[in-house]
């Protein structure tokens, strides 16, 4: 009887614990792929899709930014610290998300990234998370450039996912996402991506239509066949990698693409 109540009450705390303690996944986005040089671009820290074994877009909390790093690194490979400017967007410690303000300056590509680095006690598990985002400043919303290099630099993270073609010029229904997963900063083999587009709940097991296989050198590509924002989003787990407090480690990397109607720089895309 004592063993039932002990893990009914478990259980219970499982439920009500924060968004971080019940391993979701985060994700950064911005408001746009292209802005003009001189122009804000807001960028958002979300936290979630929890359900359908990550395979969603719903949010579930904030992430904790204790045990958060959230930066810009642009075309000059310069970082800026965007929690110094970090706001939240919801009342409650449970809602909305986290919101920042970046202008662009320098033409060229930028990159968004995330990460997060905790142990969560209910498990006891290590959560290691990276998220990525990408835009594109130009002098001119009318003339954007297609050749805006940088897009596959790899950055370090335990798991990442690093866009092998470019995920912001050019870009449109029809261009294929090109994603390489690396763990440990060796391709990952065999493991399963999910290109979660936005309003859409992936079919339970694996689902065909929007989920592959990384290929021998952790290579996966999916295409769009309409604008919309879509989710990347791979998991890992390790249960050798203990540590003091932690009996494994799970690992997620996400990547999101805003696939717009129109490509900003062609009149067509072809494979």
């Amino acid at each position: 009887m004592k063993s039932a109540i002990r893990i009914l009450w478990v259980l219970v705390c499982c439920s009500i614990c924060s968004g971080d303690a019940r391993a979701h996944d985060t994700w950064v986005q911005t408001n746009t792929q292209v802005v003009r040089a001189g122009e804000a671009v807001f960028i958002d820290l979300m936290l979630g899709n929890h359900g359908n074994d990550h395979r969603d877009f719903k949010l579930a909390g904030k992430p904790d930014l204790g045990s958060s790093t959230l930066n810009v690194f642009a075309p000059n490979a310069a970082s800026y610290d965007l929690l110094q400017s970090i706001i939240d967007t919801g009342y409650a410690p449970s809602e909305g998300f986290w919101s920042a303000r970046f202008v662009g300056v320098s033409p060229g590509l930028y990159l968004v990234a995330h990460t997060s680095d905790k142990v969560v006690s209910y498990a006891p598990l290590r959560s290691i998370k990276s998220a990525k985002t990408f835009f594109v400043v130009t002098p001119s919303l009318d003339k954007v450039h297609a050749e805006n290099p940088g897009f596959d630099r790899p950055l370090g993270h335990p798991l990442e996912l690093v866009p092998v073609s470019n995920p912001v010029t050019p870009m449109g229904p029809g261009k294929r996402i090109d994603v390489q997963v690396l763990y440990l900063g060796k391709p990952l083999e065999g493991a399963r991506l999910s290109f979660i587009p936005r309003g859409t709940t992936l079919r339970e097991g694996f689902d065909e239509r929007y989920e592959r296989n990384a290929d021998a050198d952790g290579k996966a590509s999916f295409t769009p066949t309409e604008g919309n924002r879509f989710l990347v989003v791979v998991h890992k787990t390790d249960p050798a990698a203990r540590g003091k407090g932690y009996d494994g480690t799970k690992y997620s990397a996400t990547l999101t693409v805003l696939v717009p109607q129109m490509c900003p720089c062609c009149d067509t895309i072809e494979e």
